[in-house]
């Protein structure tokens, strides 16, 4: 047991290493579609306080509710490939941003699909988190006028972005984790036969 488990973190510190190497490398890819959401987002932040037009004293996200259609602006989707995409909904009180993380075989669909339950429901925790996503996407966050009021509107935007780089690091992470652990348990149990 001891030697598997030798064994196990010393591919592990080699599969980090090959996977920092590659990280890098796809970050030089990643950099221009980030970019983008960047300019985007921090274009759609201009927010302003808006009461509804429908019912007097409320004050809901216009993007969400969808009461007034003079108040919502056209939707941009903002796509690396077919699988991997942010949509930002804006209005004038509110912006909707939606990622979908590329999601390359079963293993990576789980782990996303765990670990974005396991984001959603914290959402309490990261103010802007939505608990329900767009339908299509992964994850959606939420950024009223009251969140810009009261936070600096460059590091949300910072916060969007960085959780999008962090989140294909942190998937491929946890498939290599699975899969190697996957292999020891193969070979202590064909030990056996």
């Amino acid at each position: 047991m001891g030697t598997s488990a030798s064994v196990f973190w010393t591919r592990s510190r080699g599969l980090q290493r090959l996977l920092s190497l590659l990280f890098a490398a796809m970050t030089a890819t990643l950099r221009p579609y980030l970019n983008a959401v960047r300019a985007t987002l921090q274009a759609a932040l201009c927010l302003e306080n808006f009461s509804s037009q429908v019912v007097e004293r409320h004050n809901k996200p216009e993007v969400e509710v969808r009461s007034s259609k003079e108040l919502l602006l056209q939707p941009v989707i903002i796509s690396r490939n077919e699988k991997e995409k942010v949509l930002i909904e804006g209005s004038i009180n509110s912006v909707r941003v939606s990622i979908a993380v590329k999601q390359a075989d079963e293993i990576e669909k789980i782990l996303c699909h765990k670990f974005m339950r396991f984001m959603m429901m914290r959402a309490e925790n990261f103010f802007i988190l939505r608990r329900k996503p767009v339908e299509g996407y992964d994850i959606s966050f939420l950024i009223t006028n009251f969140h810009t009021e009261q936070m600096y509107k460059h590091k949300l935007v910072d916060f969007v972005i960085h959780f999008m780089e962090e989140i294909d690091k942190e998937i491929s992470e946890m498939k290599l984790s699975v899969n190697a652990r996957a292999r020891i348990v193969a070979e202590e149990f064909l030990k056996n036969f």
